[in-house]
């Protein structure tokens, strides 16, 4: 809901500006379009760096998770009995929540970042 007050705030910004281009008569087609299209700069901006950091974030715990399948792969021997094949699934899935308690753990300090990141507007 924070994100959306943010990027609310500079959609508004945006839907003033392209109001005023439109405001002026005497521009021609393109040059109106011009204008529009630089007063969505900053909303495109916004929605890029977002998309990018929650990428980001969704990609550092995809390696985490894939981390634990590699370190399993290499502990299971060549033909893994059932014993075997349990055993590592329950170390597996330890492995899995640790890096999905890690990230939530990250989620406070990313927010803030980003959240101070829309208010400056240093995207």
């Amino acid at each position: 809901m924070l994100f959306f007050l943010f990027i609310h705030h500079v959609q508004v910004d945006m839907y003033q500006c392209s109001a005023k281009c439109c405001q002026d008569s005497k521009a021609s087609l393109e040059d109106v379009q011009r204008c529009i299209d630089n007063c969505s700069k900053d909303v495109n901006k916004a929605q890029a760096y977002l998309q990018n950091e929650i990428e980001i974030f969704q990609n550092r715990l995809q390696r985490c998770a894939m981390s634990c399948q590699d370190k399993i792969r290499d502990e299971l021997p060549a033909k893994p009995s059932d014993r075997d094949v349990e055993k590592t699934r329950h170390t597996l899935e330890k492995c899995v929540i640790q890096c999905a308690d890690k990230h939530v753990e990250l989620v406070p300090a990313l927010t803030k970042k980003m959240l101070e990141t829309l208010k400056n507007r240093n995207f």
